[in-house]
């Protein structure tokens, strides 16, 4: 059976099947976990141990010269999912209520459920996509990308940071093992090939057990505004990520797209705002819901997204275009022609 060609024939294939099948087994036996125990429970609810590993592996593949190219690219990203976050919430503020719709078929919608849907990136997930569509310099930019997670930068966002301080000892052990494996595969090239070839091995795991955190019954719950919220997530945030990676970071866009999605730990957001600004209180219980709902949304969308703009503009067009012209070059070779054919700038 050729089951890993079938997989590869699906964009994000590796990523979105196992995240999918996590995902069925969170919503129809989710309890399973619990019930089995041991190595089968940690391989269902495994998602932080699997992700530090391969942000260790990650750390350890790439190389000291690529550091700017990581702290560029992951600046760029995160600023501008927090400034589009930013300008989304003002411009919501002024067409909703202050404490967001708690009734009809907008329920839910806030400034803060806006701020919350488009301010985190779904890491892990970004981090895998990168590595099958994208570089490892584009894939290490993750490393910054856990100021989003949590919180503090949607209350800062909000206006309401002056009430809260900066997880510095949460945000220095989010970083520590990138570092620590950055270092061992400078240290040593021979780490760096060891750990480094771990990585791609390590995703299907890790997507099985981010789907066990997705229940596709919240769809149903909050029916099509959460799907739109979604959508809507995928197109904003994608198009100024897009737009930031081409012409800021020098990138082909790909990891815009990659980093266009809806972070799991942004469900907790909402109820976690409402202790601090009871004015949110209302609308807290519905706007999780919809930011549940954006992250099973993005998380199926943004891996199909991400596969079809790299395939046309992105790393594996160029993949494609340098085998194409190697076959040319052993088929003039063949034929006793002298030299390569010229190789054009591939055409958009």
């Amino acid at each position: 059976m050729k089951i890993k060609q079938a997989i590869d024939r699906i964009p994000g294939g590796l990523m979105l099947v196992p995240l999918l099948l996590g995902a069925c087994v969170h919503t129809f036996a989710p309890h399973a976990g619990k019930s089995l125990g041991s190595f089968s429970n940690a391989l269902i609810t495994g998602t932080l141990p699997i992700l530090a590993v391969w942000f260790f592996c990650m750390g350890a593949s790439i190389s000291l010269k690529a550091t700017p190219v990581v702290l560029r690219k992951s600046g760029v990203l995160v600023a501008t999912k927090v400034a589009t976050a930013a300008l989304a919430g003002v411009v919501a503020s002024r067409f909703l209520p202050p404490g967001g719709i708690t009734s009809g078929f907008l329920t839910g919608l806030s400034a803060l459920t806006v701020i919350c849907v488009m301010n985190e990136t779904n890491g892990g997930l970004y981090m895998a996509l990168m590595q099958q569509y994208g570089t490892k310099e584009e894939a290490g930019a993750f490393c910054l990308m856990s100021l989003e997670s949590g919180p503090f930068m949607t209350m800062v966002t909000l206006g309401i940071a002056g009430i809260a301080s900066f997880p510095y000892a949460t945000l220095f052990g989010a970083l520590l093992p990138f570092l620590i494996g950055f270092a061992l595969g400078n240290l040593d090239p021979e780490l760096r090939r060891f750990f480094g070839s771990a990585v791609p091995v390590m995703v299907p795991f890790f997507a099985f057990a981010l789907g066990n955190n997705l229940d596709f019954a919240v769809i149903l719950n909050t029916g099509l505004l959460g799907i739109l919220v979604g959508i809507c997530v995928m197109l904003v945030t994608g198009t100024t990520l897009v737009l930031a990676d081409i012409f800021l970071a020098k990138g082909n866009g790909t990891a815009g797209i990659g980093a266009s999605s809806t972070a799991g730990a942004a469900v907790a957001v909402p109820q976690i705002i409402a202790g601090i600004e009871p004015r949110y209180a209302a609308v807290a219980p519905a706007a999780t819901a919809l930011v549940a709902t954006s992250v099973v949304v993005t998380a199926l969308l943004t891996p199909v997204v991400t596969s079809l703009w790299a395939r046309r503009w992105g790393v594996l067009s160029a993949k494609y275009r340098d085998a194409a012209f190697a076959s040319l070059d052993a088929l003039t070779d063949s034929q006793g022609l002298d030299g390569q054919l010229e190789r054009r700038p591939l055409e958009q």
